[in-house]
This record gives structure tokens, sequence and C-alpha cells, in this order.
């Protein structure tokens, strides 16, 4: 829930009373080091849009792991993140924060192109994390970004209301049936709204750039009356309640993770492309505790922080693939099929977050949902 505050764990014992963490298998030696003075920074503040639910099972096991040094979880929106953070560093300005002071350390979220232009005002610091080798390329940028999960970009809708109907496998297929279907369906569609959603703003982008069905379908949308929400969880569980019939490029984690439960919901990986994002994470620049950020970055990118991922009630699917869970990249590919296009961490997503570019792009929007 955006706004959640977590402080997982008991208070912090004076540095020379922790026990000794061991320094994960592969990682070089001097990482003890690391991890010494991280127990004497005692806590991690991370800013995170994963919901603190999905997050806590890692918080837990972090904290085992390394004993005395307390999570600090925020659980915000992408955009309440995104303007928290860069208003607390306006306020820092040059100024090195004390050990104790309450700002970010670490930020994680699924607003790839926000999390990118932050990295690129030089918001972050650089990191050589041992994990490193463990990822595939286009989730790192500059050993200063990294792509943390592997999330689809999906159709969800209600079987119940598709009984009978054609199962559209493109977004020109979609569009044409919300146009049949206009009068029935109308108000029960729903999408993100790219003014409140950073990852929904992330996706409508890529879209764009994509081709120009992408306006074709957005007009079709705003005939249909489409619902405009920044929720993942709830835009999936109304349409499976059948409140709502269908939604558009929502992240597709959630919705698999409920038909395995047996919600009468169905996934459609669009054939034309299926977009894929990933939560990135990076180290503030500023960051009043670095080594204790160091060591939630390489827990959330190693292969025991990814598959505890993996076995949330989200069942995020890993980036990694060198995993035994069932839930990695290389497992969704097979599973939904091979046109899954990945969104790179990198300088291709700065274009989104370019001040002219955005304005007409919310402009365009606003007009194709007016119908």
């Amino acid at each position: 829930m955006a706004g959640a505050v977590m402080a997982a764990g008991v208070p912090s014992l004076p540095a020379r009373a922790q026990p000794t963490a061991r320094v994960p298998a592969g990682y070089p030696s001097d990482y003890i080091e690391v991890i010494a003075r991280a127990q004497r920074e005692g806590s991690v503040t991370v800013y995170g849009s994963t919901d603190l639910e999905i997050a806590q099972p890692l918080i837990d096991a972090f904290e085992a792991r390394y004993p005395g040094i307390r999570v600090r979880y925020q659980d915000l929106n992408t955009i309440e993140l995104n303007d928290r953070f860069l208003a607390e560093s306006a306020s820092l300005g040059t100024n090195r924060p004390a050990r104790d002071a309450d700002v970010a350390d670490v930020l994680w979220s699924t607003a790839m192109d926000l999390q990118i232009k932050l990295v690129n005002d030089g918001y972050a610091q650089r990191y050589e994390s041992p994990e490193r080798d463990g990822l595939p390329g286009w989730a790192v940028w500059r050993d200063e970004a990294f792509g943390t999960t592997f999330e689809p970009a999906v159709i969800v809708y209600n079987r119940k209301h598709f009984a009978g109907t054609h199962i559209p496998s493109s977004r020109s297929g979609l569009a044409r049936l919300l146009q049949d279907r206009a009068p029935q369906w109308r108000g029960k569609i729903v999408t993100y709204d790219v003014e409140r959603s950073g990852v929904g703003y992330l996706l409508a982008q890529q879209d764009a750039r994509m081709g120009s069905e992408f306006w074709y379908l957005a007009q079709a949308l705003g005939r249909a009356r489409v619902q405009l929400s920044a929720s993942t969880a709830d835009m999936i569980e109304r349409i499976a309640s059948g409140e709502l019939v269908l939604g558009y490029n929502l992240l597709g984690s959630y919705a698999l993770s409920l038909m395995e439960r047996g919600a009468g919901i169905a996934v459609i990986a669009p054939r034309d492309y299926t977009l894929v994002m990933s939560r990135v994470a990076f180290i503030a620049r500023q960051a009043p505790r670095p080594h204790a950020a160091r060591l939630w970055l390489d827990f959330l990118l190693s292969r025991d922080g990814q598959v505890l991922l993996s076995q949330t009630a989200s069942q995020l699917y890993t980036i990694r693939t060198d995993t035994d869970s069932t839930h990695t990249a290389n497992a969704l590919a097979e599973r939904l099929g091979y046109a899954l296009r990945p969104i790179s961490v990198g300088p291709g997503l700065l274009a989104a977050q370019d001040a002219l570019r955005k304005k007409a792009f919310i402009a365009r929007w606003r007009e194709a949902m007016r119908g």
C-alpha cells in the first residue's frame, strides 16, 4: 500500500556485538569488510514501488542473513517515489547526510524511465556488484542501474465475459473487438492512467514507439469509455470479480499467479509484440548508508533473492535464468511465446522523459481518451 513505512527487525546491536555474517559463495574475500561496515551503519532505507507484502519475505531473509541491519522500507507509488527523492536530494544540496538521516539509500521502482533519468542526471553511484555476471546484458546500465525482474505487459480478461467470443491475439484485433462490443462493454475496460502511473506512461510510450497501431487502439479504448487506474492489483482484482471485462497493458505477474490459484481470468500476450519491463534499482549517490545499500542490492540480484521474489504472492518472474524457480524469464517465454520484447535498462528510455515530448504525448493521449 502506497505510503506504508516499515522498519523490520530488532534494534541494531552495538557494532562489536554483531554476529559474524558469512561472505556469500563466489564473492571476493574483502566483501567481509563491506558487511562489517554495513553492520556499523545499522540499517538501510529502501524506497520501493513494490508492495510491502511482496517485499516482506525479501526483507526478512536479508535481516536474517545480515544480523543487526534493519530494513526501513517505504512503499510508494512510482510518481511519489520519484518526487520524494528529488525533494530530499534538493534539500541536501552538496551536504553529505548523517548516518541516521531519514533519506533513501536505494531506489527500486517499476517506472524504468524515471529511474534511468535519475541515474542519467547523476543521482546514482556506480557499483560493480558481484552478481553482475548473473544478469542479462540489457538489464544493467553503467553499473549504476540494475533490472531485477522480468514482467510482461499483457491483456487480462474475465473468461465469463468472453464465453463464445473470439479472443483477440493482437492490438489491432483488440481494437476491432472493442468497436464491435462498444455498447455492452462501455465503461468496463481498464488500463493504466498514464498521468498518474509511472509504469503506465512507460508502457504507453514504448507502445507508441513500436508503431501507429497503438494510437488506433487508444482511440478504441477512448470510445469504450475506458476506466483509468494507477493500481495493477486493483485492476486485475476487479477483472477477476467480473466487475470489469478486460484490462490492457497490465503487468502480468499478478494475473498469472491469480490464474494459478483458480481465478476466472486469462492472459493474452499480444502476438505482434509483448513488452517486458523490469523493476530498476540503484544506490543513491548521497546514500548515508552506502555499504548496507550494497548488501541489499546484491541480495536482491542474487539467486536467493530472486527465488524469494518468485515465491511471493505475485510470483514475480526473475531476471536470472540460473535459478531452480519455475518463474524465470525462460519459463515465461515458453509459456507466452517468443514475441517478448524486453525494455532495455539504459539511455533509450530517456526520450520518454523529455519535457516537450511528454507534454505532446499526454495531449495526444487525452485526445484519444475522449474517443
